[in-house]
Protein backbone atom coordinates (compact mmCIF):
# COMPACT_ATOMS: atom_id res chain seq x y z
CA UNK A 1 0.00 0.00 0.00
CA UNK A 2 2.88 2.29 0.79
CA UNK A 3 4.42 1.74 -2.66
CA UNK A 4 1.07 1.93 -4.47
CA UNK A 5 0.18 5.24 -2.79
CA UNK A 6 3.57 6.76 -3.59
CA UNK A 7 3.26 5.75 -7.26
CA UNK A 8 -0.33 6.92 -7.51
CA UNK A 9 0.46 10.38 -6.20
CA UNK A 10 3.41 10.72 -8.57
CA UNK A 11 1.08 9.95 -11.51
CA UNK A 12 -1.29 12.69 -10.35
CA UNK A 13 1.46 15.27 -9.91
CA UNK A 14 3.06 14.37 -13.23
CA UNK A 15 -0.21 14.95 -15.09
CA UNK A 16 -0.81 18.28 -13.34
CA UNK A 17 2.74 19.49 -13.97
CA UNK A 18 2.72 18.43 -17.63
CA UNK A 19 -0.48 20.36 -18.26
CA UNK A 20 0.89 23.50 -16.65
CA UNK A 21 4.01 23.28 -18.83
CA UNK A 22 2.19 22.60 -22.10
CA UNK A 23 -0.94 24.74 -21.89
CA UNK A 24 -0.46 26.95 -18.82
CA UNK A 25 -3.10 27.73 -16.17
CA UNK A 26 -1.95 25.30 -13.49
CA UNK A 27 -5.14 25.79 -11.46
CA UNK A 28 -7.30 24.53 -14.31
CA UNK A 29 -4.99 21.60 -15.01
CA UNK A 30 -4.94 20.59 -11.33
CA UNK A 31 -8.73 20.87 -11.12
CA UNK A 32 -9.26 18.66 -14.17
CA UNK A 33 -6.80 15.99 -13.08
CA UNK A 34 -7.74 15.82 -9.40
CA UNK A 35 -11.51 15.99 -9.85
CA UNK A 36 -11.55 13.38 -12.62
CA UNK A 37 -9.18 11.08 -10.72
CA UNK A 38 -11.10 11.29 -7.44
CA UNK A 39 -14.37 10.57 -9.25
CA UNK A 40 -12.72 7.66 -11.09
CA UNK A 41 -11.35 6.27 -7.81
CA UNK A 42 -14.91 5.94 -6.56
CA UNK A 43 -15.93 4.19 -9.78
CA UNK A 44 -12.90 1.88 -9.52
CA UNK A 45 -13.69 0.98 -5.92
CA UNK A 46 -17.23 -0.05 -6.85
CA UNK A 47 -16.02 -1.94 -9.91
CA UNK A 48 -13.58 -3.95 -7.76
CA UNK A 49 -16.27 -5.36 -5.44
CA UNK A 50 -17.07 -8.39 -7.65
CA UNK A 51 -13.34 -9.14 -7.90
CA UNK A 52 -12.78 -9.78 -4.20
CA UNK A 53 -13.26 -13.54 -4.59
CA UNK A 54 -10.24 -13.53 -6.92
CA UNK A 55 -8.40 -10.74 -5.11
CA UNK A 56 -4.83 -11.97 -5.71
CA UNK A 57 -5.05 -12.33 -9.48
CA UNK A 58 -7.24 -9.24 -9.82
CA UNK A 59 -4.86 -7.10 -7.80
CA UNK A 60 -1.83 -8.26 -9.78
CA UNK A 61 -3.59 -7.52 -13.08
CA UNK A 62 -4.72 -4.08 -11.87
CA UNK A 63 -1.19 -3.20 -10.74
CA UNK A 64 0.22 -4.30 -14.07
CA UNK A 65 -2.27 -2.13 -15.94
CA UNK A 66 -1.67 0.81 -13.59
CA UNK A 67 2.10 0.51 -14.03
CA UNK A 68 1.71 0.45 -17.80
CA UNK A 69 -0.88 3.23 -18.15
CA UNK A 70 0.55 5.44 -15.41
CA UNK A 71 4.13 4.98 -16.56
CA UNK A 72 3.24 5.75 -20.19
CA UNK A 73 0.77 8.53 -19.36
CA UNK A 74 3.14 11.47 -19.71
CA UNK A 75 4.55 10.21 -22.99
CA UNK A 76 1.07 9.57 -24.39
CA UNK A 77 -0.20 13.01 -23.44
CA UNK A 78 2.89 14.69 -24.85
CA UNK A 79 2.25 12.87 -28.14
CA UNK A 80 -1.43 13.87 -28.08
CA UNK A 81 -0.40 17.50 -27.61
CA UNK A 82 2.42 17.52 -30.18
CA UNK A 83 0.83 15.63 -33.06
CA UNK A 84 -2.91 15.14 -32.51
CA UNK A 85 -4.04 18.40 -30.87
CA UNK A 86 -6.39 16.52 -28.52
CA UNK A 87 -4.63 17.21 -25.25
CA UNK A 88 -7.58 17.97 -22.94
CA UNK A 89 -9.76 15.00 -24.04
CA UNK A 90 -6.71 12.74 -23.73
CA UNK A 91 -5.98 14.17 -20.28
CA UNK A 92 -9.51 13.37 -19.11
CA UNK A 93 -9.31 9.79 -20.45
CA UNK A 94 -5.88 9.12 -18.93
CA UNK A 95 -6.83 10.68 -15.59
CA UNK A 96 -9.98 8.57 -15.45
CA UNK A 97 -8.12 5.36 -16.30
CA UNK A 98 -5.39 5.96 -13.72
CA UNK A 99 -7.90 7.04 -11.07
CA UNK A 100 -10.13 4.01 -11.62
CA UNK A 101 -7.19 1.62 -11.25
CA UNK A 102 -6.00 3.40 -8.09
CA UNK A 103 -9.53 3.21 -6.68
CA UNK A 104 -9.71 -0.52 -7.37
CA UNK A 105 -6.59 -1.13 -5.29
CA UNK A 106 -8.07 -0.36 -1.88
CA UNK A 107 -10.92 -2.92 -1.60
CA UNK A 108 -8.64 -5.62 -3.01
CA UNK A 109 -5.82 -4.70 -0.64
CA UNK A 110 -8.28 -4.84 2.26
CA UNK A 111 -9.21 -8.36 1.24
CA UNK A 112 -5.55 -9.40 0.97
CA UNK A 113 -4.69 -7.80 4.29
CA UNK A 114 -7.43 -9.75 6.04
CA UNK A 115 -6.02 -12.96 4.62
CA UNK A 116 -2.59 -12.22 6.09
CA UNK A 117 -3.82 -11.13 9.51
CA UNK A 118 -7.35 -11.44 10.80
CA UNK A 119 -8.41 -8.25 12.58
CA UNK A 120 -11.44 -6.05 13.00
CA UNK A 121 -12.37 -3.73 10.16
CA UNK A 122 -11.38 -0.56 12.04
CA UNK A 123 -7.84 -1.76 12.67
CA UNK A 124 -7.46 -2.98 9.11
CA UNK A 125 -8.58 0.37 7.73
CA UNK A 126 -6.23 2.21 10.10
CA UNK A 127 -3.25 0.10 9.02
CA UNK A 128 -4.09 0.44 5.35
CA UNK A 129 -4.60 4.17 5.36
CA UNK A 130 -1.56 4.83 7.54
CA UNK A 131 0.61 3.16 4.89
CA UNK A 132 -1.34 4.99 2.17
CA UNK A 133 -0.78 8.45 3.64
CA UNK A 134 2.90 7.90 4.41
CA UNK A 135 3.43 6.57 0.89
CA UNK A 136 1.66 9.61 -0.54
CA UNK A 137 4.02 11.83 1.45
CA UNK A 138 7.08 10.10 0.02
CA UNK A 139 5.71 10.16 -3.53
CA UNK A 140 4.69 13.80 -3.25
CA UNK A 141 8.17 14.83 -2.13
CA UNK A 142 10.04 12.53 -4.51
CA UNK A 143 8.38 13.96 -7.62
CA UNK A 144 9.56 17.61 -7.46
CA UNK A 145 12.83 17.03 -5.60
CA UNK A 146 14.14 13.80 -7.17
CA UNK A 147 12.27 12.46 -10.18
CA UNK A 148 11.58 15.66 -12.11
CA UNK A 149 15.03 17.30 -11.80
CA UNK A 150 16.97 14.03 -12.21
CA UNK A 151 15.01 12.10 -14.82
CA UNK A 152 12.54 14.56 -16.30
CA UNK A 153 8.82 14.13 -16.90
CA UNK A 154 8.76 11.17 -19.26
CA UNK A 155 11.54 9.06 -17.76
CA UNK A 156 10.43 9.83 -14.21
CA UNK A 157 6.93 8.47 -14.89
CA UNK A 158 8.37 5.37 -16.57
CA UNK A 159 10.58 4.63 -13.56
CA UNK A 160 7.62 4.95 -11.23
CA UNK A 161 5.73 2.52 -13.46
CA UNK A 162 8.55 0.00 -12.96
CA UNK A 163 8.35 0.43 -9.17
CA UNK A 164 4.58 0.05 -9.36
CA UNK A 165 4.83 -3.19 -11.34
CA UNK A 166 7.42 -4.75 -9.06
CA UNK A 167 5.67 -3.72 -5.84
CA UNK A 168 2.20 -4.63 -7.04
CA UNK A 169 2.75 -7.78 -9.09
CA UNK A 170 5.96 -9.42 -7.89
CA UNK A 171 5.38 -8.95 -4.17
CA UNK A 172 1.79 -10.13 -4.31
CA UNK A 173 2.72 -13.16 -6.41
CA UNK A 174 5.42 -14.03 -3.88
CA UNK A 175 3.25 -13.63 -0.78
CA UNK A 176 0.22 -15.39 -2.23
CA UNK A 177 1.87 -17.80 -4.65
CA UNK A 178 0.18 -20.80 -2.99
CA UNK A 179 -3.25 -19.32 -3.63
CA UNK A 180 -2.72 -18.99 -7.37
CA UNK A 181 -2.77 -21.86 -9.81
CA UNK A 182 0.35 -22.67 -11.76
CA UNK A 183 -1.07 -21.50 -15.09
CA UNK A 184 -2.26 -18.20 -13.60
CA UNK A 185 1.05 -17.73 -11.84
CA UNK A 186 3.01 -18.23 -15.05
CA UNK A 187 0.64 -15.93 -16.97
CA UNK A 188 0.96 -13.17 -14.37
CA UNK A 189 4.74 -13.53 -14.29
CA UNK A 190 4.91 -13.27 -18.07
CA UNK A 191 2.59 -10.27 -17.90
CA UNK A 192 4.87 -8.57 -15.40
CA UNK A 193 7.88 -9.25 -17.62
CA UNK A 194 6.00 -7.81 -20.60
CA UNK A 195 5.07 -4.68 -18.65
CA UNK A 196 8.65 -4.19 -17.50
CA UNK A 197 9.91 -4.79 -21.04
CA UNK A 198 7.55 -2.15 -22.47
CA UNK A 199 8.48 0.39 -19.78
CA UNK A 200 12.19 -0.37 -20.11
CA UNK A 201 12.17 -0.19 -23.89
CA UNK A 202 10.24 3.06 -23.81
CA UNK A 203 12.76 4.45 -21.30
CA UNK A 204 15.58 3.72 -23.76
CA UNK A 205 13.71 5.48 -26.58
CA UNK A 206 12.39 8.35 -24.44
CA UNK A 207 15.07 10.87 -25.32
CA UNK A 208 14.55 10.43 -29.05
CA UNK A 209 10.79 10.64 -28.64
CA UNK A 210 11.05 13.86 -26.64
CA UNK A 211 13.27 15.47 -29.27
CA UNK A 212 10.86 14.51 -32.06
CA UNK A 213 7.76 15.60 -30.12
CA UNK A 214 9.31 18.89 -29.10
CA UNK A 215 10.40 19.63 -32.65
CA UNK A 216 6.86 18.98 -33.86
CA UNK A 217 5.73 21.96 -31.77
CA UNK A 218 8.04 24.43 -33.49
CA UNK A 219 8.35 25.54 -37.10
CA UNK A 220 12.11 26.08 -37.05
CA UNK A 221 14.88 23.69 -36.00
CA UNK A 222 15.50 23.62 -32.24
CA UNK A 223 18.97 24.87 -31.38
CA UNK A 224 18.70 24.76 -27.56
CA UNK A 225 16.25 22.96 -25.27
CA UNK A 226 16.54 23.13 -21.48
CA UNK A 227 14.11 21.90 -18.85
CA UNK A 228 14.79 23.75 -15.62
CA UNK A 229 13.01 23.62 -12.26
CA UNK A 230 11.06 26.70 -13.32
CA UNK A 231 10.24 26.28 -17.00
CA UNK A 232 11.09 24.78 -20.37
CA UNK A 233 13.45 26.98 -22.40
CA UNK A 234 13.57 26.42 -26.16
CA UNK A 235 15.56 28.45 -28.68
CA UNK A 236 14.92 27.84 -32.37
CA UNK A 237 17.10 29.07 -35.19
CA UNK A 238 16.15 29.22 -38.84
CA UNK A 239 18.93 29.89 -41.31
CA UNK A 240 18.18 30.95 -44.88
CA UNK A 241 19.27 33.25 -47.64
CA UNK A 242 18.59 36.27 -45.45
CA UNK A 243 19.39 36.88 -41.78
CA UNK A 244 18.76 33.92 -39.46
CA UNK A 245 15.68 34.07 -37.25
CA UNK A 246 16.41 33.32 -33.61
CA UNK A 247 13.37 32.72 -31.41
CA UNK A 248 13.00 32.15 -27.68
CA UNK A 249 10.10 30.16 -26.21
CA UNK A 250 9.32 29.72 -22.52
CA UNK A 251 6.90 26.87 -21.81
CA UNK A 252 5.93 27.01 -25.47
CA UNK A 253 5.13 30.75 -25.49
CA UNK A 254 7.09 32.94 -27.91
CA UNK A 255 9.17 35.59 -26.11
CA UNK A 256 10.87 37.20 -29.09
CA UNK A 257 11.93 36.77 -32.71
CA UNK A 258 15.23 38.31 -33.75
CA UNK A 259 13.50 39.47 -36.95
CA UNK A 260 11.48 42.11 -35.08
CA UNK A 261 12.41 42.03 -31.38
CA UNK A 262 13.86 45.53 -31.74
CA UNK A 263 10.31 46.85 -32.24
CA UNK A 264 9.19 45.37 -28.94
CA UNK A 265 12.26 46.30 -26.88
CA UNK A 266 12.61 49.83 -28.25
CA UNK A 267 8.93 50.43 -27.47
CA UNK A 268 9.30 48.93 -24.00
CA UNK A 269 12.43 50.78 -22.92
CA UNK A 270 12.87 54.13 -24.62
CA UNK A 271 9.64 55.94 -23.64
CA UNK A 272 10.53 55.17 -20.01
CA UNK A 273 14.06 56.49 -20.43
CA UNK A 274 12.82 59.99 -21.29
CA UNK A 275 12.48 60.43 -17.52
CA UNK A 276 15.10 59.94 -14.79
CA UNK A 277 17.15 56.84 -15.49
CA UNK A 278 20.36 56.89 -13.51
CA UNK A 279 19.44 53.69 -11.66
CA UNK A 280 17.35 51.24 -13.65
CA UNK A 281 15.64 48.06 -12.42
CA UNK A 282 14.56 45.36 -14.88
CA UNK A 283 12.17 42.69 -13.55
CA UNK A 284 12.30 39.70 -15.89
CA UNK A 285 13.96 40.12 -19.27
CA UNK A 286 16.50 37.36 -18.66
CA UNK A 287 17.37 37.31 -22.37
CA UNK A 288 19.21 40.61 -21.88
CA UNK A 289 17.50 42.44 -24.75
CA UNK A 290 15.82 45.09 -22.60
CA UNK A 291 19.13 45.43 -20.74
CA UNK A 292 20.83 46.04 -24.08
CA UNK A 293 18.54 48.99 -24.79
CA UNK A 294 18.98 50.44 -21.29
CA UNK A 295 22.77 50.36 -21.54
CA UNK A 296 22.72 52.40 -24.73
CA UNK A 297 22.35 55.45 -22.46
CA UNK A 298 25.74 56.65 -21.30
CA UNK A 299 24.29 58.38 -18.24
CA UNK A 300 22.87 55.12 -16.82
CA UNK A 301 24.83 54.52 -13.64
CA UNK A 302 23.55 51.02 -12.85
CA UNK A 303 21.13 48.49 -14.34
CA UNK A 304 19.88 45.72 -12.03
CA UNK A 305 18.18 42.75 -13.66
CA UNK A 306 16.12 40.35 -11.51
CA UNK A 307 15.48 36.96 -13.17
CA UNK A 308 13.99 33.86 -11.56
CA UNK A 309 15.73 31.24 -13.69
CA UNK A 310 19.56 31.22 -13.55
CA UNK A 311 19.67 29.03 -16.67
CA UNK A 312 18.07 31.82 -18.69
CA UNK A 313 20.80 34.25 -17.66
CA UNK A 314 23.44 31.61 -18.35
CA UNK A 315 22.15 31.13 -21.90
CA UNK A 316 21.97 34.88 -22.45
CA UNK A 317 25.62 35.15 -21.45
CA UNK A 318 27.06 32.06 -23.13
CA UNK A 319 24.91 31.00 -26.10
CA UNK A 320 26.65 32.81 -28.95
CA UNK A 321 23.70 33.92 -31.12
CA UNK A 322 21.75 35.18 -28.11
CA UNK A 323 24.77 36.88 -26.55
CA UNK A 324 25.43 38.62 -29.89
CA UNK A 325 21.81 39.71 -30.08
CA UNK A 326 21.92 41.30 -26.63
CA UNK A 327 25.37 42.75 -27.47
CA UNK A 328 26.93 41.02 -24.48
CA UNK A 329 24.95 43.32 -22.20
CA UNK A 330 25.68 41.25 -19.10
CA UNK A 331 29.41 41.96 -19.48
CA UNK A 332 28.87 45.70 -19.05
CA UNK A 333 30.26 46.77 -15.64
CA UNK A 334 27.08 48.74 -14.97
CA UNK A 335 24.96 45.58 -15.20
CA UNK A 336 24.05 43.63 -12.07
CA UNK A 337 22.09 40.36 -12.12
CA UNK A 338 20.00 38.98 -9.26
CA UNK A 339 18.59 35.46 -9.34
CA UNK A 340 15.37 35.66 -7.35
CA UNK A 341 11.61 35.68 -7.50
CA UNK A 342 10.76 39.29 -8.26
CA UNK A 343 7.72 39.29 -5.96
CA UNK A 344 9.67 38.09 -2.92
CA UNK A 345 12.72 40.19 -3.80
CA UNK A 346 10.70 43.40 -3.89
CA UNK A 347 9.25 42.73 -0.43
CA UNK A 348 12.69 43.02 1.18
CA UNK A 349 14.12 45.68 -1.12
CA UNK A 350 16.00 48.49 0.60
CA UNK A 351 17.04 50.41 -2.54
CA UNK A 352 15.26 52.87 -4.79
CA UNK A 353 15.37 53.15 -8.58
CA UNK A 354 14.69 55.94 -11.03
CA UNK A 355 13.16 53.67 -13.66
CA UNK A 356 11.61 50.19 -13.42
CA UNK A 357 10.95 47.91 -16.40
CA UNK A 358 8.53 45.01 -15.83
CA UNK A 359 9.20 42.55 -18.66
CA UNK A 360 7.49 39.40 -17.41
CA UNK A 361 6.02 36.43 -19.32
CA UNK A 362 2.33 36.62 -20.11
CA UNK A 363 0.04 35.95 -17.10
CA UNK A 364 -1.34 32.58 -18.15
CA UNK A 365 -1.48 31.00 -14.68
CA UNK A 366 -1.61 32.01 -11.01
CA UNK A 367 2.17 32.01 -10.56
CA UNK A 368 2.65 34.63 -13.28
CA UNK A 369 -0.64 36.46 -12.67
CA UNK A 370 0.65 37.56 -9.25
CA UNK A 371 3.32 39.57 -11.11
CA UNK A 372 0.53 41.64 -12.67
CA UNK A 373 -1.45 42.21 -9.47
CA UNK A 374 -2.30 45.39 -7.60
CA UNK A 375 -0.15 44.17 -4.71
CA UNK A 376 2.86 43.66 -7.00
CA UNK A 377 2.52 47.13 -8.52
CA UNK A 378 2.26 48.57 -5.02
CA UNK A 379 5.68 47.07 -4.22
CA UNK A 380 7.09 48.37 -7.51
CA UNK A 381 5.80 51.82 -6.63
CA UNK A 382 7.63 51.68 -3.29
CA UNK A 383 10.82 50.85 -5.17
CA UNK A 384 10.66 54.13 -7.11
CA UNK A 385 12.84 57.09 -6.24
CA UNK A 386 11.18 60.54 -6.30
CA UNK A 387 10.26 61.34 -9.88
CA UNK A 388 10.69 57.70 -10.93
CA UNK A 389 8.55 55.89 -13.48
CA UNK A 390 7.73 52.33 -14.50
CA UNK A 391 6.76 50.59 -17.73
CA UNK A 392 4.97 47.24 -17.96
CA UNK A 393 4.62 44.92 -20.96
CA UNK A 394 0.89 44.31 -20.98
CA UNK A 395 -0.02 41.93 -23.75
CA UNK A 396 -2.18 42.55 -26.77
CA UNK A 397 -5.05 45.06 -26.70
CA UNK A 398 -6.32 43.39 -29.87
CA UNK A 399 -6.10 39.66 -29.08
CA UNK A 400 -6.58 39.96 -25.30
CA UNK A 401 -8.25 43.33 -24.60
CA UNK A 402 -9.69 42.33 -21.21
CA UNK A 403 -6.25 41.27 -19.99
CA UNK A 404 -4.59 44.41 -21.34
CA UNK A 405 -7.05 46.83 -19.76
CA UNK A 406 -7.14 44.85 -16.50
CA UNK A 407 -3.35 45.30 -16.25
CA UNK A 408 -3.72 49.03 -16.89
CA UNK A 409 -6.48 49.30 -14.30
CA UNK A 410 -4.48 47.27 -11.75
CA UNK A 411 -1.51 49.60 -12.14
CA UNK A 412 -3.80 52.59 -11.61
CA UNK A 413 -5.33 50.92 -8.54
CA UNK A 414 -1.85 50.81 -7.00
CA UNK A 415 -1.76 54.62 -7.03
CA UNK A 416 0.01 55.23 -10.31
CA UNK A 417 -1.09 57.48 -13.16
CA UNK A 418 -0.99 55.52 -16.41
CA UNK A 419 -0.42 56.09 -20.11
CA UNK A 420 -1.20 52.98 -22.17
CA UNK A 421 0.23 52.65 -25.68
CA UNK A 422 0.61 49.99 -28.34
CA UNK A 423 2.70 49.19 -31.41
CA UNK A 424 2.81 46.56 -34.10
CA UNK A 425 5.28 43.72 -33.58
CA UNK A 426 4.76 41.28 -36.49
CA UNK A 427 5.68 38.18 -34.45
CA UNK A 428 3.10 39.11 -31.79
CA UNK A 429 0.63 41.30 -33.65
CA UNK A 430 -0.62 44.47 -31.95
CA UNK A 431 1.21 44.67 -28.60
CA UNK A 432 0.68 46.99 -25.68
CA UNK A 433 2.55 48.61 -22.80
CA UNK A 434 1.67 50.84 -19.87
CA UNK A 435 3.90 53.72 -18.77
CA UNK A 436 3.15 54.89 -15.23
CA UNK A 437 4.33 57.27 -12.52
CA UNK A 438 3.17 58.26 -9.02
CA UNK A 439 0.74 61.13 -8.85
CA UNK A 440 -2.33 62.15 -10.77
CA UNK A 441 -0.81 63.35 -14.04
CA UNK A 442 -0.24 60.57 -16.62
CA UNK A 443 3.36 60.55 -17.89
CA UNK A 444 3.92 61.92 -21.36
CA UNK A 445 5.15 59.69 -24.15
CA UNK A 446 8.44 61.04 -25.46
CA UNK A 447 11.92 59.95 -26.44
CA UNK A 448 15.03 60.87 -24.50
CA UNK A 449 17.67 62.86 -26.37
CA UNK A 450 20.45 60.58 -25.09
CA UNK A 451 20.15 57.84 -27.68
CA UNK A 452 20.11 57.80 -31.46
CA UNK A 453 19.85 55.35 -34.34
CA UNK A 454 16.67 53.64 -33.20
CA UNK A 455 15.54 51.18 -35.85
CA UNK A 456 11.80 51.52 -35.25
CA UNK A 457 10.65 54.09 -32.74
CA UNK A 458 10.45 57.82 -33.42
CA UNK A 459 8.47 60.77 -32.10
CA UNK A 460 5.48 60.68 -34.50
CA UNK A 461 5.12 56.91 -34.17
CA UNK A 462 5.19 57.18 -30.38
CA UNK A 463 2.45 59.79 -30.38
CA UNK A 464 0.33 57.60 -32.63
CA UNK A 465 0.94 54.67 -30.27
CA UNK A 466 -1.16 56.38 -27.60
CA UNK A 467 -4.24 56.36 -29.85
CA UNK A 468 -6.43 53.27 -29.62
CA UNK A 469 -8.93 52.51 -32.40
CA UNK A 470 -12.52 51.79 -31.53
CA UNK A 471 -12.12 48.01 -31.32
CA UNK A 472 -9.19 48.34 -28.89
CA UNK A 473 -10.40 51.05 -26.53
CA UNK A 474 -10.64 50.70 -22.74
CA UNK A 475 -12.94 47.98 -21.41
CA UNK A 476 -14.91 47.88 -18.19
CA UNK A 477 -12.88 45.21 -16.43
CA UNK A 478 -11.88 44.25 -12.89
CA UNK A 479 -8.47 44.71 -11.36
CA UNK A 480 -6.18 41.72 -10.83
CA UNK A 481 -5.31 40.91 -7.20
CA UNK A 482 -3.63 38.06 -5.36
CA UNK A 483 -6.89 36.76 -3.92
CA UNK A 484 -8.82 37.22 -7.18
CA UNK A 485 -6.51 36.59 -10.15
CA UNK A 486 -8.67 37.97 -12.93
CA UNK A 487 -5.98 37.70 -15.58
CA UNK A 488 -6.07 33.90 -15.47
CA UNK A 489 -9.79 34.04 -16.25
CA UNK A 490 -9.25 36.43 -19.12
CA UNK A 491 -6.31 34.39 -20.40
CA UNK A 492 -8.46 31.32 -20.66
CA UNK A 493 -10.96 33.20 -22.83
CA UNK A 494 -8.59 35.23 -24.96
CA UNK A 495 -4.89 34.47 -24.90
CA UNK A 496 -5.08 30.85 -26.03
CA UNK A 497 -7.52 31.68 -28.78
CA UNK A 498 -5.07 34.22 -30.15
Amino acid sequence: MFACAACGLVYELALVALGSYLVGNSVTQASIVLSVMVFAMGVGSLAAKPLQDRAVVAFAVIEGLLALIGGMSVLALYAAFAWLDIYVPALVVVSFAVGALIGAEIPLLMTLLQRIRKQDAGSAVADLFAADYVGALIGGLAFPFLLLPTFGHIKGALLVGVVNAVAGMAVVLWLFRREVGRVARVALALGMVAVLAVLGGTYVLADGFEVSARQALYDAPIAVAKRTKYQEIVITRRAGLGPSDLRLFLNGDLQFSSADEYRYHESLVHPLMSGPHGRVLILGGGDGLALREVLRYKDVQSATLVELDPEMIHLARTYGPLASLNRHAFEDPRAETVTADAFSWLRSLDRRFDAVIVDMPDPDDVSTAKLYSVEFYGMVKRALAPGGRIVVQSGSPYFAPKSFWSIQKSIAAAGLATTPYHVDVPSFGDWGFVLASPGKRPPALALAPGVADLRFLDGPLLQAAAVFPKDRRARDVDVNTLVHPRLVEYEGQEWKNS
